[in-house]
C-alpha cells in the first residue's frame, strides 16, 4: 500500500516538530497523529512522512527531526521502524531496542535541539 501526506499535513508536521525542538521536548506518535488530525491510515501516513523527513535531513547532513517522535511505551524511544530507517540511512547500526539505540537516540535528540533548521532552509 502506498501512503501519502497532504501538503497541509506535511507543513503542520514540520511546524509541530519545530515547536517541539524549540521547546526541547519530545512528541508521541499518538499525540502527533491527534495534533495533525491525520486521516486513516494515520500511523502509516505518519510513519511514511517521518521516514521521508529523515531521508531529507540525512541527505542534507542535518540531525534527524524525526528523532523527536517517540513511543508511549516505557522505553520512551521511537518504534523499531525508526531504527530500521536510520540504519538504512547509515546513521545507526545495532539492535533497535538496546542500550546502543537508547544512547544514539539521546544524542540525536540533543543534536536536533541544538540545530537551527530555519538557517539551512
Amino acid at each position: 500500500m502506498s501512503v501519502s501526506i497532504s501538503r497541509q499535513h506535511w507543513q503542520a508536521l514540520l511546524g509541530a516538530l519545530e515547536d517541539a525542538r524549540r521547546q526541547r521536548h519530545l512528541l508521541t506518535y499518538r499525540a502527533l497523529i491527534e495534533r495533525l488530525d491525520l486521516p486513516v491510515p494515520a500511523m502509516q501516513t505518519l510513519t511514511a512522512a517521518l521516514e521521508h523527513l529523515a531521508a531529507i535531513d540525512a541527505q542534507a547532513e542535518r540531525p534527524l527531526r524525526s528523532a523527536l517522535v517517540i513511543s508511549q511505551s516505557a522505553s520512551r524511544l521511537p518504534r523499531t521502524g525508526f531504527f530500521d530507517c536510520v540504519t538504512r540511512l547509515g546513521r545507526f547500526s545495532g539492535a533497535p531496542d538496546g542500550v546502543a539505540a537508547a544512547s544514539w537516540h539521546a544524542s540525536e535528540v540533543v543534536r536536533v535541539f541544538e540545530f537551527d533548521y530555519e538557517a539551512t532552509a
